[in-house]
């Protein structure tokens, strides 16, 4: 038996990465997995390799950008699989452009939507039928960029984590003594398909040294399987090993520079 057996847990962000890997943690403990998010197709991946291990889950399409989706997703998720026990803000990304200097107010607001706003919208979403059953488990995906604002992760999406640390927070406070769990959980740098757009992409032995997305799952796991009466209000999880991050750190204060900036090095 798992720990988890009997629960429903939603999952933004599930189709690859760490939403991926949380799925696949949370399937292993009996839960039956709602698969949100864009990208359909990798949402089906997800919902097979959670199939081929004996798990149930079902593929839920979802732009958690949009406010009124995420109280539709809830209803449907009820309809046909019933209250949503385990809530995890997973989907987010960081900016192409991460120097405030340079960043665009169009891009600024889709990273706070994504990152924060959206997290607010799926949690108030979630609330009443947890509330109801005076329980549920509510786990939102910050970054350490959210603590320690740098360039690494970007002005937009260091603001918006810090955003969600702190909304976390605010549910644990406000609603603890009616049952709600609320953590979040705060990784350092993971070797996730994210890198791949990285403004300076890290090398395979850079990327060997970083959090794997299954050690991020192992994290919420735990938030989500501890009993009733423990709540783990936030959780930090860093890789061993620091590395080098001054050649990052230089490109990126550099993206999207216009070309007549009078400091720009010269290439």
């Amino acid at each position: 038996m798992g720990l988890l057996d009997g629960k429903i847990a939603l999952v933004t962000g599930a189709g690859s990465g760490i939403g991926r890997a949380i799925a696949l943690a949370l399937a292993e403990e009996g839960a039956a997995l709602a698969l949100a998010g864009r990208r359909e197709a990798n949402l089906a991946e997800t919902q097979a390799a959670i199939a081929a291990k004996g798990g149930k889950a079902s593929v839920f399409p979802l732009d958690v950008v949009k406010h009124d989706d995420a109280a539709g997703a809830i209803a449907k998720i009820k309809a046909s699989l019933g209250p949503v026990d385990i809530l995890v803000n997973n989907a987010g990304h960081s900016s192409r452009v991460r120097n405030i200097r340079f960043m665009s107010e169009e891009e600024w607001r889709a990273i706070v939507d994504l990152n924060l706003t959206a997290v607010f919208s799926m949690t108030q979403a979630a609330l009443p039928d947890m509330l109801a059953k005076k329980a549920g488990t509510i786990v939102t995906i910050a970054s350490y960029s959210g603590l320690n604002g740098t360039l690494l992760g970007g002005a937009a999406y260091g603001a918006a984590k810090a955003g969600a640390i702190n909304l976390m927070g605010f549910v644990h406070n406000t609603f603890r003594n009616q049952g709600i769990r609320a953590t979040a959980v705060v990784p350092g740098e993971a070797d996730t398909p994210i890198m791949e757009r990285r403004p300076h992409k890290p090398s395979d032995a850079e990327r060997a040294t970083m959090l794997a997305p299954e050690d991020v799952a192992q994290a919420v796991r735990l938030c989500a399987t501890l009993p009733a009466r423990a709540t783990i209000p936030e959780l930090r999880i860093l890789p061993t090993y620091q590395r080098d991050l001054s050649g990052d750190l230089e490109v990126a204060r550099w993206i999207g520079a216009p070309a007549d900036t009078p400091d720009l090095p010269k290439r």
